[in-house]
């Protein structure tokens, strides 16, 4: 049978720690693939699998949700537990459920559907390792450019993180993040202050296997580039930290030189990275992504410190000027909105109007719903 080329989504393969890497390989496969994307941890919650199939390239989409199917958590000790599709493939385990330090867990797929076989999946048992604390998260301010007289005009921000085992139980290291910040709009509108929230879009692993101690210091967490508002008000950085086993570790690897080394994406492509499932009716059967069992620890980090910039993202704002106390102009809360009302002023009276509505509502971008932890202080 002649061959088909698939696009296969790393986006199934790295939802974990949410990059997304996109890439067409060609390969003899003519099968539909399963794509699986899950992990537990020692955190009591909801934990989350999600099972889509591969798709031709000749198809709408690369990866279509697999629904319908019936999966369950094991553990060495003889202990089970059923996930629930709670969207059109994704699956979670009751709220309560959480996994132990120590113990060994294995996930099992039976796919209830046609378009694969009905075939049944299980990973290899994989054990959850304890994560020890972060030490330390902090940042330091990168002045980046000068005025012609000498003095800092602009800062950057390198935030980094400290973490240890005198245990040296963990020598295999992943992190993830999630980064929140308040923005505020320059005029005295209803809408005025917004929160933004962004998950971390790169893989960042660490081996210290081969160090002389179980230490990471100073490791770069993440830059904040001087050509964004997140240092303009109040910024929230919250790390996750995990602990991995040595085979997981190699997988993160893998895939960290696919998404990372541009000019090897095709010399490691991801049917050649093995993960930990496989399909029990038909062991040779290709099966992307990879179920990890992982300890984890957070913290987090506030910036209040006031950074130097030139970054001004309303100076295109302003785009009519109505003088005097006339009526609003046409389109006015469709097409127009306001941002300066200076009526008040019967000595200069006017009113100026912007046609970007996010220069007057800053829920275009954010939310105005104030973030449980913003309050919160280490």
């Amino acid at each position: 049978m002649k061959s088909k080329k698939y696009i296969l989504l790393l986006s199934g393969l790295l939802v974990i720690s949410s990059c997304i890497t996109q890439f067409v390989p060609e390969t003899d496969e003519n099968d539909t693939m399963l794509v699986v994307e899950g992990m537990i941890t020692d955190q009591q919650g909801a934990h989350t699998v999600k099972l889509s199939k591969s798709l031709p390239l000749s198809a709408d989409h690369a990866t279509e949700v697999l629904t319908g199917c019936t999966i369950t958590i094991s553990d060495d000790q003889g202990n089970w537990v059923n996930l629930h599709e709670t969207l059109p493939g994704t699956y979670v385990t009751p709220v309560t459920y959480k996994g132990i330090v120590g113990r060994k867990y294995r996930l099992h797929i039976n796919s209830n559907n046609p378009d694969m076989y009905y075939y049944s999946y299980e990973s290899l048992f994989m054990e959850m390792k304890t994560a020890p604390p972060i030490d330390s998260l902090y940042y330091k301010k990168i002045p980046t450019k000068f005025s012609q007289f000498g003095p800092v005009i602009e800062e950057e921000c390198q935030i980094y993180l400290d973490t240890s085992d005198p245990d040296g139980l963990s020598k295999f290291y992943r992190w993830d993040f999630s980064e929140t910040w308040m923005f505020r709009l320059p005029y005295d509108v209803p809408n005025r202050i917004c929160w933004i929230s962004n998950n971390s879009n790169s893989i960042f692993i660490k081996n210290t296997s081969v160090l002389s101690e179980d230490r990471i210091e100073k490791w770069p967490v993440n830059y904040i580039s001087a050509m964004t508002d997140r240092l303009s008000e109040r910024y929230s950085l919250l790390v996750n930290q995990y602990s991995l086993n040595e085979d997981e570790y190699n997988y993160w690897e893998k895939l960290q030189n696919v998404t990372e080394n541009v000019g090897s994406l095709y010399d490691i492509t991801p049917v050649s990275i093995p993960g930990n499932i496989y399909c029990i009716e038909d062991p040779k059967q290709q099966v992307l992504g990879y179920f990890s069992v992982s300890a984890k620890t957070s913290k987090r980090l506030f910036i209040n410190e006031n950074f130097k910039s030139r970054l001004n993202l309303y100076k295109g704002c302003p785009s009519d000027t109505v003088f005097g106390h006339g009526p609003d102009p046409d389109g006015f809360g469709i097409t127009k909105w306001l941002i300066i009302d200076n009526t008040f002023d019967f000595t200069n009276p006017y009113k100026v109007y912007t046609v970007i509505r996010g220069c007057a509502d800053c829920t275009i971008r954010g939310t105005d719903e104030e973030p449980s932890f913003w309050r919160d202080e280490e």
